[in-house]
């Protein structure tokens, strides 16, 4: 390689910028007292180059003739000095965190940890370089001028149209017979048109990807001989996840990455990135020194007194965001998804501990401040997991608008319900978009991000077939993962092939889909649900990059009747504002002398009163949805009027008769969950049957 001159070059932008005459390589590391910028060969070689510039804690050169696909990295001196969040050792090779991509794999080695295995008050001298990633650079490309996104824009879809398929890259297309054996798992993979069809077919519009930030498994997965399949342990926040690249990890991930959103977009998928800023890969001060912790220990990581760690993320450190140079790489590096990858907006893990103060969370902190006013980010889609794992964090109902929030209390309260253990009170609140958690500080309904399933916990197939975790695989003796399931089996744990009790199963989760996808709110599924995909009871499936994570696209068989229910109601909500709400819910009429845009029914036929709420014994309601008392306007501020709904949720073993409401003309059925045909037609007041454990759709004829 030679040994070429370092130009003084520029502070900003940090990380390396290709330039006409070469590359400018930018750090922040302000109490180093020296930092080497390292160039390597494609054959291993490293060539060290002190930078000599510094600039307002920003050491910068340029380098002539370097240009697209180097790798690179930084070597930070300075003292050794943890009590002061300080711990320099030049011996790390540290990624850049900026950087745009990143190549190779990590090898937990003890040369990669800072300190001394035998004496962790000492650093450890002894290179890392062998044992690590580089960064690559990346310099003007494919999809990189505007002309090559062929026109694309963020999509902009209102909340109340939205519909979210949650999912993972690599384990939706792994096994998906239609897809190229060599874009299986991979954002081309993805992108594939039979991929595409199927969710826009199925009525999804938007894609809420597991972490594609790039990440390193943990030292304890790797010991047991697995991996972190999930990716929620990030070490490269502007760097697509290079293991999910057809074409290559020396910049290739990062143009296929916005080649796959150019495409998504263009069949209208929206694309939302889980996005994991709390913490980083490089774990408590035991962990290894892969980039943050050799720059400025105490600038990225909350620190007690002494210099440990304050954690509230359960990952070994935790991201101080109020600390300037986070917060700035945190917003530097979401503005660059928006501007540059054209994503659409995150799902943030454990948001509560980005607003985390000295002894509590502050949602009007920093962070949230930031992006509250940054003229990008307040115009995409942003939704909070309301929680970090200290009971304090818990901030359901608490986030600022236009803040979404995952909405575990609905996931509880439909799974309560329909295993026979809740109320129908709790159930109303959460099918009519949770007013009790969002109606203050100006929210809306759509606030409520609705789940009954996600990547954390059970399958929907699985809430029905396992009364507890299964999670050996993990090698975790079975501790790891929530004993909180609330699901119920039907009688027998694991699959079975009594057909009573698979009949059961299938409608159980019919019902539960059903009742996602009829409630006031934002609905997300876990992907493959739909199919009946099962993990065996792993509710935790963290570590398995394999079947068990991986979606089945083999023959559904009996579970495709739950696709074509699932593709049936998304329908129906598309076509139907009635089925998709953007104000509460008022509980009375909106126009003298018509008819409550609400109404909620006692099985008798009478409407719900005071004492009926408090019945614990009551398995069984239905609710009313008024097409005439419809409360948002359409876009010139007329009136919008739909078709009427009346819903039936019984959760009782036993068959129920309910009877109809005395209004309308008639009514016909929409969609039943027990599997009986829905041609029938039933007069005002009838008398109708319902299956024990079953949902009924009618409409107002």
């Amino acid at each position: 390689m030679g040994n070429p001159d370092v130009w003084p070059g520029r502070h900003t932008p940090l990380g390396a910028t290709v330039e006409a005459d070469g590359t400018n390589f930018a750090v922040w590391a302000p109490d180093a007292t020296g930092v080497e910028l390292c160039l390597f060969a494609d054959d291993g070689s490293e060539t060290r180059l002190p930078l000599t510039d510094q600039t307002v804690g920003v050491w910068h050169g340029l380098v002539p003739g370097i240009g697209d696909s180097q790798c690179y990295g930084f070597r930070a001196d300075g003292p050794w000095d943890p009590a002061h969040g300080h711990r320099f050792n030049r011996a790390k090779l540290l990624l850049d965190p900026y950087a745009r991509a990143v190549d190779g794999t990590l090898t937990y080695a003890e040369e990669v940890f800072a300190a001394r295995p035998d004496d962790a008050s000492h650093r450890d001298e002894r290179d890392s370089a062998p044992y690590v990633p580089r960064s690559v650079v990346v310099g003007p490309g494919a999809i990189d001028r505007e002309s090559d996104w062929q026109a694309d824009r963020p999509l902009h879809r209102p909340w109340s149209y939205t519909v979210i398929a949650e999912l993972h890259v690599k384990g939706f297309t792994a096994q998906h017979p239609d897809v190229p054996e060599e874009l299986r798992g991979t954002y081309a993979g993805l992108a594939h048109p039979r991929v595409t069809r199927y969710l826009t077919d199925l009525g999804v519009t938007a894609v809420e990807l597991l972490p594609v930030h790039h990440f390193v498994s943990e030292p304890h997965v790797v010991q047991r001989g697995l991996t972190n399949f999930w990716g929620y342990n990030s070490i490269g926040f502007f760097a697509p996840h290079a293991a999910y690249s057809a074409a290559g990890s020396r910049g290739e991930q990062v143009r296929e990455f916005k080649q796959m959103v150019r495409d998504l977009h263009a069949t209208g998928l929206e694309v939302i990135l889980d996005v994991v800023y709390n913490h980083t890969a490089e774990g408590g001060v035991d962990g290894p020194a892969l980039s943050f912790r050799g720059y400025d220990d105490g600038a990225y990581y909350r620190q007690h007194a002494d210099g440990s760690y304050a954690d509230v993320t359960g990952c070994g450190n935790t991201v101080d965001a109020n600390q300037p140079q986070a917060l700035r790489l945190i917003m530097d590096s979401l503005r660059y998804w928006v501007t540059e990858m054209h994503v659409d907006g995150f799902r943030f893990d454990l948001a509560s501990a980005l607003g985390r103060a000295d002894d509590h969370v502050d949602l009007r902190g920093p962070f949230f401040a930031a992006v509250g006013q940054d003229p990008v980010l307040r115009e995409v889609k942003l939704i909070a997991e309301p929680w970090d794992v200290r009971g304090d964090g818990y901030q359901v109902g608490a986030f600022p608008s236009p803040w979404c929030e995952w909405n575990d209390k609905f996931r509880d309260s439909v799974r309560d319900f329909w295993r026979g253990q809740g109320s129908v009170s709790h159930l109303a609140s959460r099918l009519s978009g949770s007013a009790d958690l969002y109606y203050d500080d100006g929210r809306h309904p759509l606030a409520s991000i609705n789940f009954v399933t996600a990547h954390d916990g059970f399958t929907l197939r699985d809430l029905t077939t396992y009364a507890g975790k299964h999670n050996e695989a993990n090698q975790e003796g079975n501790r790891d993962g929530t004993n909180d399931n609330r699901s119920w089996n039907c009688g027998v744990e694991g699959e079975t092939d009594d057909p009573e009790i698979n009949r059961l199963r299938r409608r159980q989760a019919a019902n539960l889909m059903t009742t996602l996808l009829l409630s006031t709110g934002v609905p997300m599924m876990l992907a493959g649900d739909e199919r009946g995909r099962t993990q065996r009871g792993n509710n935790n499936a963290y570590s398995q990059d394999n079947e068990t994570s991986w979606v089945d696209w083999s023959d559904a068989g009996a579970w495709s009747e739950l696709h074509a229910l699932t593709r049936r109601l998304l329908h129906l909500r598309a076509e139907h504002p009635v089925l998709r709400q953007r104000h509460f819910f008022a509980g009375r009429p909106l126009a003298e002398g018509g008819g409550k845009d609400l109404t909620w029914l006692h099985p008798d036929g009478h409407e719900m009163a005071e004492g009926d709420w408090h019945d614990a014994s009551l398995g069984t309601v239905g609710f009313l949805l008024n097409g005439e008392a419809i409360r948002h306007r359409g876009r010139r501020g007329e009136p919008i009027r739909d078709t009427s709904f009346l819903v039936w949720l019984h959760a009782g073993a036993a068959d129920r008769v309910v009877r109809l409401p005395d209004v309308g003309t008639g009514y016909a059925e929409v969609l039943r969950t027990d599997g009986c045909p829905t041609a029938q037609t039933h007069r005002p007041g009838a008398a109708v049957t319902m299956t024990g454990r079953s949902v009924l759709m009618l409409e107002l004829v």
